[in-house]
């Protein structure tokens, strides 16, 4: 039974898989569309509401410095998965390398924490939006939104949040419609998007106060340990418990701020719809890393420096900070810039789902009825309705306060099954063609994987459990369905009966 368990999927099948015509993705994008898609949904919340929230109760200026701590624990995955998105220029990221390297049992697994992370992530990422959206037109326009429409948080007995609906609902019309059409609204948006991130930088740093900056590592504090399951795994095993401020304080903000930089790698997703995915991938996936870390670091320094980190505002860090300062006019702008760069975070995330749910459906892990791509638009029409509208139930019924963590853990255990899958595949496939090798190989993995590690244990214990909930219903789908409808499975069955020996003994 382990022998079936633990069955990988050739590279070489994978490729062939993706030519047939019923089941094969339009090749269209570009290096600078997978960079754009990439600063799409990296840039979202965290760069306006993080910088803020850890500068004044974690890392105090020095958050700078967590940023490039975070950025350089992205960077270690990033280069792991460039290795394989180049080589297996195939949809479904980290789903299909790990069927390739480790085997199908946790290669559905990877599949089912990634429809999980990337379903939640759109959900609550609509709800965000709306509520942006919600105080847009009750503050300029003037018309206040019926509580029972303005979602969970605002309604006392029935509520729906209308908005984050719709806005999923038309996501879903557009990667319905193709993936230009898709990157081309990608790319306006991000140019908004980045232009105030622009204007944040540079208006700010002429109201910056050098006094500011002091002390620029603040001094330690010890935080308290929790003992419920709201307080981080680590705190419940070792009984320790991160501190403020200080050095360590400067790695325990990398561990919160790490948050703001997911998304990267729903860049791979798309691997298959990329015109040259050999040189596209590992340009796309670093490059918008490293546009985005650089961003990061520019504005954690402009805003630590325009107001003391100690009174920066928690909720809306920048747009504060402009206003302390008596420049009201840039905290719209911000406001603004937040409430667009939200739509593409959410459209990409809902991208990366219905990509890794095809891969899965195209494998007969999940029914084929959701593998056929669309005969006009070659894609994948049928999960991208099925999930768009499940994803809008969903968000019109969520709480921001609920499910968020999910989504961080998922991505978490998503890059220690690539750093381990690089280093299996590079030892049973050494004659793979690689546009693309991850250096220091098995060095950089290893420390790739420590570091996704040491983060996920600083996640709250009740993620945990929530997290092996939903593998346990992965596990029992898999066994009651994906095992016994595996195209693999098939395939080795039908070649086992052609090569099996006629029974023997002398007719009856």
């Amino acid at each position: 039974m382990s022998s079936t368990l633990f069955r990988t999927k050739k590279v070489e099948q994978s490729i062939l898989d993706t030519e047939e015509p019923e089941h094969a993705l339009k090749k269209s994008l570009s290096a600078l569309d997978l960079t754009v898609f990439g600063v799409g949904v990296i840039i979202g919340t965290g760069i306006f509401v993080y910088t803020g929230s850890v500068a004044k109760t974690t890392a105090g200026p020095a958050i700078s410095l967590s940023f490039v701590a975070a950025g350089v624990a992205c960077a270690l995955a990033a280069l792991c998965y460039a290795e394989f998105a180049s080589s297996v220029p195939v949809a479904g990221s980290a789903y299909t390398f790990s069927y390739a390297s480790i085997g199908e049992l946790p290669a559905w697994i990877i599949g089912w924490d990634l429809v999980l992370e990337f379903a939640l992530g759109t959900a609550v990422v609509a709800v965000g939006w709306s509520g942006y959206f919600r105080s847009f037109l009750d503050t300029n326009i003037g018309w206040h939104v019926p509580a029972v429409l303005g979602g969970r948080d605002n309604a006392h007995g029935f509520g729906f949040d209308i908005f984050a609906a719709l806005l999923v609902l038309a996501l879903t019309a557009v990667l319905v419609v193709g993936m230009k059409l898709s990157a081309r609204v990608t790319q306006v948006v991000v140019a908004v998007k980045v232009t105030v991130v622009l204007i944040v930088i540079i208006a700010g740093s002429f109201i910056v106060k050098a006094a500011n900056y002091h002390p620029y590592i603040p001094p330690a504090r010890p935080a308290q340990a929790g003992s419920d399951l709201k307080a981080p795994l680590i705190q419940l095993m070792f009984g320790w418990a991160p501190s403020s401020y200080g050095v360590m304080g400067v790695f325990t903000g990398a561990s919160i701020v790490f948050f703001a930089f997911i998304g990267f790698d729903v860049v791979a997703t798309a691997a298959e719809e990329t015109r040259n995915p050999q040189r596209d991938m590992p340009r796309g996936i670093i490059g918008s890393l490293i546009i985005c870390t650089l961003l990061y670091v520019a504005v954690s320094i402009v805003v630590t420096g325009m107001e003391k980190y100690t009174r920066l505002s928690v909720q809306a860090p920048l747009a504060e900070a402009f206003k302390a300062t008596g420049h009201p006019w840039f905290a719209g702008v911000i406001s603004f810039g937040a409430t667009i760069g939200l739509i593409t975070v959410c459209m990409i995330l809902l991208l990366g789902q219905t990509r890794v749910f095809f891969a899965m459906s195209r494998d007969g892990l999940l029914p084929r009825f959701f593998s056929r791509t669309h005969p006009r638009f070659r894609t994948p029409y049928r999960p991208t309705i099925l999930l768009g509208v499940i994803i809008a139930i969903v968000a019109g019924f969520t709480s921001l306060t609920t499910l968020g963590e999910l989504v961080n853990i998922g991505t978490l255990f998503a890059f220690v099954v690539v750093a381990i899958s690089v280093v299996i595949l590079r030892r049973t496939r050494p004659d793979l063609p690689r546009a693309f090798r991850t250096p220091w190989v098995p060095v950089l993995p290893f420390l790739s994987v420590c570091a996704s590690l040491w983060l996920m244990l600083n996640l709250p214990a009740e993620t945990w459990l929530r997290f092996a909930a939903w593998m346990v219903i992965g596990f029992v789908v898999y066994f009651l369905y994906g095992r016994s409808h595996s195209r693999l499975g098939l395939r080795e069955r039908a070649a086992a009966d052609r090569t099996a020996p006629p029974p023997s003994g002398d007719p009856a």
